[in-house]
C-alpha cells in the first residue's frame, strides 16, 4: 500500500473536458486550476480524471481509443496560457456565446485548436532551449510527430492502408518522409512542449494545495495509434497486411449480454521470442514511468488483464466466442519496479474477476475498487456493500464514468421499488424518493473503512442520467458532458467539506 493511502481522504472523479470553460471545452489551464481552488475549498485531496490522450472523432472522442498512448490531446491545451506565454494576442481568444456551457463539440474544438496553436506555433521561435531539451529527452515524440503528420497527408486513413513502404516503416522511406514535411512534423512537436508545459504548471498547483493527481491508464492501445505502428513485433498482428489476429474485450457481463468487443491489437505476451518480451517490459516500463511524470497515481484500466485476458478472434463481430489467455503476471510488475521503485496504482477490479486476479492484485498492495451503485441486491455477501470491505486497501466510488450517474440510476427501470426501498434503508432513509440520493451514497462512501473514497463531479452535484459520462457499447453520445460554472458554487463545497470533516478525511 502506498503511503498516502495509510491516511484517509476523498477526492472527486472529473475529466477536463467537463470543466467550465469560455472555449467550449474544459482545458489543463485556467479551467483546472480554478477547479483545484474548488477541492481545496471542499476539503477534497484527491482529483481522478481519464487519460488525457488525443482523441479522434472516428472513435466517438473516447479518450480509451487514441492515437497515441503517450501523447497529450490538443483539445486540452489552455489558449488562456497561450495568451500569457506571449504567443497569442488576446484578441484571438475572444469567447461567444456560440459555445455552448453543457456540451462539447469536438469538431468545433478541434478547428478552434488547431487554428490558434498554429498561430501560435508561427509566433514561436524553434531555438527555445526548454523545447530543444524536450525534444532531446522525450523518447515517444519525434514518432508521434511524424504519424499524425503522415495522417494528414494519407487523409487521417489508418496506418495499415498507408503505401507499404511507410506501414512497413522502411528507413529510407521514412526519412524521405521526414525530409519533405519538415515544418508540420514541427508544429507536432511544438503541440506536445506546450501541452506538457502546461501541465508542469498544473501539476505544480496541485502540490501546492496538497492535491494527488489520478490518471487512468488503458491496459491497451488503439490499433490506429503510433504505438503499434512504431513497435509492430509487440502486438498480435498478420505479418502481411499489419491487421490483428486477435483483438481485447470481455466476455458478456453486467454491460452487455453479447460482451463488448473493443477492438484494440493484444500484446503478444506469450511470444517465445526473447527480444519480443523484452521490448514489451521496455514500451511498458516507458510507459508507466511517462504518466508518474504527469500524476502521483494511476488507476489501470482493466487490471485483470494482466492476470489473463479475453481473446477474440479477429474476424468475429461480437465478443462471445472469446477466450481467456494467461497474461504476464506478477513477473511483469516486479520488472517494471526494478527500473521505478513502487508503483502507486489503484486496480480496475470490476467484472468477471477471479481469485487469481484478487491474488495478483494482493501481493502487490494495489488498492481495489469498490462500486456502491452494484451493492445493492438482495445478496448479504455482496462485495460491495461497505459493511463487507474486507479491507483499508480500497477506493470506493458511488459510481464511475462508465456509471449511470447515482441520480439517474436509482430512477432508472433496472431498479424496483422494492430494490430502491432497499438502498433507502442502507443509507438510514425511509422516503422512497431520489431526492438526497446521490447524498446519501457519498455519505456512504465517506463513512466507509475504504483508505479513498471518489465521487464522479455529477454525484457531488446531484444530476441525472442526461449528463451522464459513458454509455459502454453505445457508439453516439459519450463524453460530452460539461459543467456549467454556476453548479461549483460555495453551497455545495461548504457541504462536502463538512461532510469530509465529519468521517475523518480532511
Amino acid at each position: 500500500m502506498s503511503d498516502y493511502l495509510t491516511q484517509r481522504a476523498s477526492g472527486i472523479l472529473a475529466h477536463f473536458t467537463s470543466l467550465p470553460s469560455p472555449f467550449g471545452i474544459g482545458d489543463i489551464g485556467h479551467s483546472a486550476h480554478a477547479f483545484l481552488q474548488f477541492l481545496e475549498d471542499s476539503g477534497q485531496h484527491i482529483w481522478q480524471f481519464l487519460p488525457t490522450t488525443p482523441t479522434s472523432t472516428v472513435f466517438g472522442n473516447s479518450p480509451y481509443m487514441s492515437t497515441s498512448a503517450f501523447a497529450g490531446s490538443a483539445h486540452l491545451i489552455s489558449p488562456e496560457q497561450l495568451v500569457l506565454d506571449g504567443l497569442l494576442p488576446e484578441e484571438e481568444i475572444i469567447s461567444s456565446d456560440e459555445w455552448s456551457q453543457y456540451t462539447t463539440d469536438y469538431e468545433k474544438v478541434a478547428k478552434f485548436k488547431t487554428s490558434i496553436l498554429e498561430k501560435a506555433f508561427r509566433k514561436f521561435s524553434e531555438k527555445d532551449k526548454g523545447f530543444l531539451a524536450f525534444i532531446k529527452n522525450t523518447k515517444w515524440l519525434k514518432d508521434y510527430a511524424l504519424f499524425m503528420t503522415l495522417k494528414e497527408e494519407y487523409d487521417q486513413k489508418a496506418w495499415f492502408d498507408w503505401p507499404e513502404q511507410i506501414a512497413s516503416r522502411k528507413k529510407s522511406a521514412l526519412d524521405e518522409k521526414i525530409r519533405q514535411n519538415k515544418e508540420r512534423i514541427h508544429y507536432y512537436l511544438f503541440e506536445q512542449y506546450v501541452f506538457f508545459s502546461q501541465w508542469q504548471i498544473l501539476r505544480k498547483k496541485a502540490a501546492e494545495k496538497k492535491i494527488r493527481l489520478v490518471g487512468d491508464l488503458p491496459i491497451y492501445v488503439g490499433l490506429d495509434s503510433v504505438d503499434v505502428w512504431a513497435n509492430q513485433n509487440i502486438f498480435s498482428l498478420n505479418a502481411k497486411n499489419h491487421s490483428p489476429t486477435h483483438v481485447a474485450g470481455v466476455p458478456p457481463d453486467y454491460f452487455s449480454k453479447t460482451g463488448q468487443r473493443w477492438g484494440n491489437p493484444l500484446y503478444r505476451w506469450n511470444c517465445r521470442d526473447k527480444k519480443v518480451r523484452k521490448d514489451l517490459i521496455s514500451w511498458w516500463t516507458n510507459r508507466f514511468a511517462a504518466i508518474f511524470k504527469m500524476v502521483d497515481t494511476v488507476r489501470v484500466d482493466h487490471f485483470r488483464g494482466f492476470e489473463s485476458y479475453w481473446a477474440i478472434p479477429a474476424t468475429h463481430k461480437t465478443a462471445v466466442k472469446g477466450k481467456w489467455v494467461k497474461g504476464p503476471g506478477l513477473s511483469f510488475f516486479k520488472n517494471i519496479e526494478k527500473d521505478l521503485g513502487k508503483l502507486d496504482i489503484i486496480a480496475e477490479d470490476l467484472g468477471e474477476i477471479t481469485p487469481a486476479v484478487i491474488k495478483l492484485r494482493d501481493r502487490l498492495g494495489f488498492p481495489g475498487m469498490k462500486i456502491l451503485q452494484f451493492a445493492f441486491d438482495e445478496n448479504p455477501a455482496n462485495p460491495f456493500l461497505p459493511y463487507n470491505f474486507s479491507s483499508q486497501n480500497s477506493v470506493v466510488y458511488t459510481g464511475t464514468h462508465d456509471n449511470d450517474t447515482t441520480v439517474g440510476w436509482f430512477l432508472s427501470k433496472q431498479l424496483t421499488d422494492n430494490r430502491r426501498k432497499r438502498i433507502k434503508r442502507f443509507c438510514n432513509r425511509s422516503l422512497l424518493d431520489s431526492s438526497g440520493i446521490h447524498k446519501d451514497l457519498i455519505y456512504l462512501a465517506l463513512s466507509s473503512s475504504s483508505c479513498l473514497a471518489v465521487f464522479p463531479l455529477q454525484d457531488v452535484l446531484g444530476f441525472g442520467n442526461d449528463c451522464r459520462m459513458n454509455s459502454p457499447g453505445k457508439k453516439e453520445g459519450n463524453w460530452t458532458w460539461r459543467c456549467a460554472p454556476r453548479f461549483l458554487n460555495r453551497e455545495i463545497s461548504d457541504w462536502l467539506a463538512e461532510q469530509t470533516k465529519l468521517f475523518g478525511r480532511a
